[in-house]
C-alpha cells in the first residue's frame, strides 16, 4: 500500500475519534496562549490550566504583563517548574510583542522564533490555532512517540520528526492531525503503557482493530522506509493502543478487498 493511502486512513480514523481537536491549554487572547505553551513546557497542560487563571487576573493585559515585576510573575508560575526561566521569557517577550509587534503574536515563523521561550513547537503551535496555517506541524513527544509507531516518521529529533512529517501530511491537515495525535497520546497510546483492562472505551473508534493488549513478542524487519516502517516496529508486547497497528489494518484491508 502506497504511504499516502495509509497517511490518509490514519488520518480518517483519527477524525472518528477525536473529532474536535482543540488544544488542552485554556486561553482568551493570542498573548495569552504564547505564555499557556511556554509553561507547559516540561509541565502537563493540566498544572498550566491551574496556574493561568490567577496569572491572567493579576496582569489582565499585555502591557500589565511586559511591564511587570519578573520576581512576581515568578510566585505565580513557581509550581510549573523552570520558574525562573519561564518567568523570564514570559516578560520579555510581551515586551517585545509590545514593542515590535504592535501588541500582537506575529504570524509568521521568523518573528515567532525571535521572541523569548519560543521555539519551532511553540511556533507551529501558534500559526496552527491562531492562525491556521497550512504545514504546521508540532512535535511534541506524542507525536513523536505515536509516528514513530506509525511508521510515519523515525528517530527522536523534533527537527527531523517535523520535516518528516510535513513531507507526507496534506497541509490543511497537519496542525488537527497533531492536536489529534496528542489527545490520542493522553487516553490511549500513553508512554507508560497500561494493560487492556485499565483503557477507555475510547478503542471503540477503531473497530477494525478490535480493543486488546499486544501479544508479540518483539522483533523487527529490515528495510528503511517511511513506507514499511511499520512492518519493524515492536510489535508492543505491553502496548494497549491499537492505532499504533494502523497501518497494519490499513494492508489486511487492501489485500482483502
Amino acid at each position: 500500500m502506497e504511504l499516502q493511502e495509509r497517511v490518509s486512513g490514519i488520518i480518517a480514523a483519527l477524525k472518528d475519534a477525536y473529532p474536535d481537536p482543540v488544544c488542552a491549554l485554556q486561553y482568551k487572547k493570542d498573548y495569552e496562549l504564547m505564555i499557556a505553551v511556554r509553561l507547559s513546557a516540561q509541565c502537563t497542560d493540566e498544572r498550566v490550566n491551574k496556574i493561568t487563571p490567577a496569572l491572567f487576573a493579576r496582569f489582565p493585559t499585555l502591557d500589565a504583563l511586559a511591564d511587570a515585576d519578573i520576581a512576581e510573575v515568578e510566585d505565580y508560575v513557581r509550581s510549573c517548574g523552570f520558574y525562573k526561566h519561564k518567568a523570564r521569557d514570559i516578560v520579555l517577550a510581551c515586551q517585545l510583542l509590545r514593542e515590535k509587534y504592535g501588541g500582537k503574536v506575529p504570524g509568521t515563523m521568523e518573528a515567532l522564533l525571535s521572541l523569548p521561550g519560543v521555539g519551532r513547537k511553540t511556533a507551529n503551535l501558534l500559526l496552527g490555532d491562531l492562525y491556521k496555517a497550512p504545514g504546521s506541524v508540532v512535535c511534541d513527544t506524542h507525536c513523536i512517540r505515536i509516528t514513530n509507531l506509525l511508521g510515519l516518521s523515525e528517530g527522536k529529533d523534533p527537527a527531523k520528526v517535523e520535516t518528516q512529517l510535513r513531507a507526507i501530511l496534506p497541509p490543511e491537515e497537519s496542525s488537527d492531525f497533531c492536536h489529534r495525535i496528542v489527545l490520542h497520546g493522553r487516553a490511549v497510546c500513553i508512554a507508560r503503557r497500561l494493560s487492556s483492562t485499565n483503557t477507555s472505551g475510547r478503542m471503540g473508534a477503531f473497530p477494525f482493530l478490535g480493543f486488546a493488549s499486544c501479544t508479540g513478542s518483539g522483533g523487527s524487519s529490515t528495510g528503511r522506509s517511511n513506507s514499511d516502517a511499520f512492518a519493524r516496529r515492536r510489535s508492543c508486547s505491553c502496548c494497549t493502543c491499537s492505532m499504533c497497528r494502523v497501518a497494519t489494518w490499513l494492508t489486511i484491508r487492501s489485500a482483502a478487498s
